[in-house]
């Protein structure tokens, strides 16, 4: 369980969360929504310690995370940012493979290698093996890189996983569906949907997409101004009131087979 706990962050005199409380199950989806500026980013990067709150706490399984080490921490979470540059060639196999640093010493053994090639072939991203990271297209850059981030939280069969202050896995996505065409839009939430379903898998992700939001996700946080304007299941929040006091706009329910709500709006 991963829970949020009066959490305000400011920067400088701008609060850009405030007063947020929320409580992130295992084993479920987690998608926040909001118009651009009501704090979504913040509040990923708050969850997943990339800052720290001048007010609140953030549990991982009921211990407060500022207390837990970077190396401890690296092995049970991991995070998606909406940029990632790479500065120097690396060949695309390489970036999965950083994502098993935490696991390993020198140099990789062959249940890190076995990890980095289940993921490029879980991600389709086995034909870039060889390729240079920094050739590839922004569409291609982002599959190895959920190949990379999975990798840090992947099981190694046979391994049981480490009992050293966190049973649970984190895995936090800044939207992650930026660059992708909607193939693989699609495919990348049935995927991140499959591995959520792991009763020690905690998700947490950030989407713009209210239909993909109301069509894969279990509970969908709606934020503006960075602060909590609902929490629930899509049709608990993504209601004609809220949609128009959130973003301006009039929404129309259609139904659909996929989901319990298609939104279309004018």
């Amino acid at each position: 369980m991963l829970k949020a706990n009066h959490i305000t962050f400011r920067v400088g005199d701008k609060p850009l969360l405030t007063d947020v409380s929320l409580s992130f199950a295992p084993g479920q989806l987690h998608l926040i929504i909001g118009p651009n500026g009501a704090g979504k980013s913040t509040l990923i990067k708050v969850l997943a310690r990339l800052l720290r709150p001048q007010v609140g706490t953030i549990e991982y399984e009921g211990r407060d995370v500022s207390q837990v080490g970077e190396a401890n921490l690296a092995k049970h979470r991991a995070v998606l940012s909406q940029a990632v540059e790479v500065a120097f060639p690396l060949r695309s196999r390489e970036v999965v493979m950083m994502g098993r640093y935490p696991h390993f010493g020198g140099r990789p053994g062959p249940a890190d290698e076995q990890v980095v090639d289940e993921l490029m072939q879980f991600f389709d991203v086995t034909e870039f093996t060889d390729r240079d990271y920094q050739t590839l297209s922004g569409g291609e850059r982002q599959r190895v890189n959920f190949a990379r981030v999975l990798a840090q939280l992947w099981p190694v069969k046979h391994v049981a996983l480490p009992k050293n202050g966190s049973s649970c896995r984190y895995l936090f996505l800044d939207e992650p569906l930026t660059f992708l065409d909607i193939h693989h839009q699609i495919d990348f939430m049935k995927k991140v949907r499959s591995f959520t379903n792991t009763p020690d898998v905690v998700t947490v992700g950030v989407v713009h997409d209210l239909n993909l939001a109301a069509r894969f996700a279990d509970q969908i946080i709606l934020l503006d101004r960075g602060r909590v304007i609902g929490c629930g299941s899509p049709t608990e929040v993504l209601t004609q009131e809220n949609i128009r006091k959130v973003f301006a706009v009039e929404p129309t329910f259609v139904p659909v087979k996929q989901s319990d709500i298609h939104i279309v709006f004018d």
